[in-house]
């Protein structure tokens, strides 16, 4: 059991490594193309191609983050295949079978967004996904270079871990994931899929049974590590974790300049745009939330070197309940525009007397900026990104040239 127990914290690992959910993930999802709200002026190619949309088969980042994936989603393979060594109490093996296909089920839905083409463009059931590896690898042979599974089936195996995961994983669980996590992770893929109805659901789960609160100060949502003693606020449901020992923070790499908290790291890479920042409403909390150094605007959210990663945070689930109950004309949980001035109120805004798809949408958008949900967001909303359609070819990652040139049993994208 000890040895089960240490490799699913190798697979926690995994996700929290810098190509991953400590940040690269969430980096490349605000760059790509994001020329309206970004000025990237970093050295790393591989990251001003992304943002210049002039990605190579060999592009360093889109290889770092299918290897690191892959590999753990093979560390979290081998957790599933050795379930029967967790002896201590159903309650453990119980708790360690819905981390480990929680964490696979969120690695394969950040790969299908990242690789394939997304929902709408085209046949998911025939337009190729990435390939599905569901058994732990001991030897690699001929056998292992499968092809490219459907987005279909990927996404259909993602929802089969995520919805296994929320009825096993318990309802607290430290700084690992909970029955909450899974259900608000089941909500952003549901919410990918326009199926708003099981979208809705699955974010009032979390919103109604969680037990976590909006922070009533938005700033206070930030600086975990120099403000909050390294405790995630009451409104993360899942967070990658950094000390002075482990984890990274590429968000803080990328989007800060090192000219507020003394000692902090940052590469100045990530200039936010004015045109961005006029789009908050006056007396917008969110709109003071930037710092002006050298001529140039730059995100507070990521300043704590130290600072915890938020993957899923609270007021993320009341923003998909009140659009899935909006396109539904439903009520599940609350009114959607209940919802909505509830994260107004939360930044000083004045509340609103009516609602549109497009005030739900823009709050989303401003609520939710530079946490890694632009690229995304524009496909589901099959909205423009600088001068490209939605479903451009050039927003989808390619197949690591290292995987083409060992498996040829895989497809690359278009345009590469």
């Amino acid at each position: 059991e000890s040895d089960v127990n240490v490799t699913l914290i190798g697979a926690y690992d995994g996700v929290q490594g810098a190509a991953t959910y400590g940040g690269d993930i969430m980096v490349l999802n605000d760059l790509i193309g994001n020329n309206a709200n970004i000025n990237f002026t970093g050295t790393f190619a591989g990251l001003t191609d992304a943002y210049q949309t002039l990605m190579t088969s060999n592009n360093s980042f889109a290889a770092s983050t299918w290897i690191r994936a892959y590999n753990t989603i093979d560390r979290c393979n081998n957790v599933l295949s050795a379930l029967d060594k967790v002896t201590s109490s159903p309650a453990k093996k119980s708790s360690v079978e819905g981390e480990a296909l929680f964490l696979r089920a969120s690695m394969y839905f950040e790969l299908v967004r990242l690789y394939a083409k997304t929902i709408g463009d085209g046949d998911a059931s025939s337009n190729p996904g990435v390939p599905l590896v569901l058994t732990k690898t001991e030897s690699v042979s001929s056998a292992d270079y499968i092809p490219r599974a459907s987005v279909k089936a990927v996404y259909d195996n993602v929802i089969a871990d995520l919805t296994k995961a929320e009825s096993l994983l318990p309802a607290s669980n430290t700084i690992y994931a909970t029955k909450w996590a899974a259900a608000a992770q089941l909500s952003r893929v549901h919410l990918m899929l326009k199926n708003y109805t099981a979208a809705g659901a699955a974010a009032n789960r979390v919103i109604e049974g969680s037990g976590k609160t909006l922070n009533s100060d938005f700033t206070k949502l930030w600086f975990t590590f120099i403000n909050n003693g390294g405790a995630n606020p009451a409104e993360y449901i899942f967070a990658m974790t950094v000390t002075v020992q482990d984890g990274s923070n590429s968000l803080n790499t990328y989007f800060v300049r090192n000219v507020v908290i003394a000692g902090t790291a940052g590469r100045s890479d990530c200039k936010i745009k004015v045109a961005h920042i006029a789009l908050y409403e006056a007396g917008d909390a969110r709109k003071t939330f930037f710092t002006l150094s050298g001529g140039n605007n730059y995100t507070r959210k990521h300043l704590d070197r130290y600072g915890n990663v938020p993957v899923l945070r609270l007021a993320e689930m009341y923003l998909t309940r009140a659009e899935a109950n909006f396109r539904n004309n439903t009520a599940i949980g609350a009114e959607p525009l209940s919802d909505i001035n509830r994260i107004r109120a939360r930044v000083g805004l004045p509340v609103l007397s009516s609602l549109t798809l497009d005030a739900i949408t823009k709050e989303r958008y401003l609520e939710l900026a530079f946490e890694g949900h632009n690229l995304h967001e524009a496909k589901r909303l099959q909205k423009s990104v600088g001068a490209l359609s939605w479903n451009s070819p050039k927003l989808i990652l390619p197949i690591p040239q290292r995987e083409m040139d060992v498996n040829k049993s895989l497809v690359q994208n278009e345009g590469y």
